[in-house]
């Protein structure tokens, strides 16, 4: 049974930094892809972030160049290093198994970041 656990998001002004972790268990990461998504108000989910099991990453046009994924297989968990935030990054993130939203059957409870101008 799937379980994620995202933690690490919360206030910060624009230009800051915040590094969010994500937990899993019953996911091998050493052979799972994940993603980092994110939900604004009154806006779709999307995907911010993703890593294979063979470390490839892929970035959401937004965010290239500012947030960075990572994973370490033997303490099962993925992170995300965001830095210079912006307003528009204020959003709950999840983290999940999978790389297409579509596919994706089970979220974590997500975190909030909150990006003030």
């Amino acid at each position: 049974q799937v379980r994620l656990v995202e933690s690490g998001g919360g206030l910060v002004q624009a230009g800051g930094s915040l590094r969010l972790s994500c937990v899993a268990s019953g996911v091998l990461l050493s052979v799972a892809t994940m993603g980092w998504y994110r939900q604004a108000p009154g806006k779709e989910r999307e995907l911010v972030a993703s890593i294979t099991s063979d470390g490839y990453t892929n970035y959401a046009d937004s965010v290239k160049g500012r947030f960075t994924i990572s994973k370490d297989n033997a303490k099962k968990t993925v992170y995300l290093q965001m830095n210079s935030l912006k307003p528009e990054d204020t959003a709950v993130y999840y983290c999940a198994k999978g790389a297409e939203i579509a596919t994706i059957n089970y979220w974590g409870q997500g975190t909030q970041v909150t990006v003030s101008s």
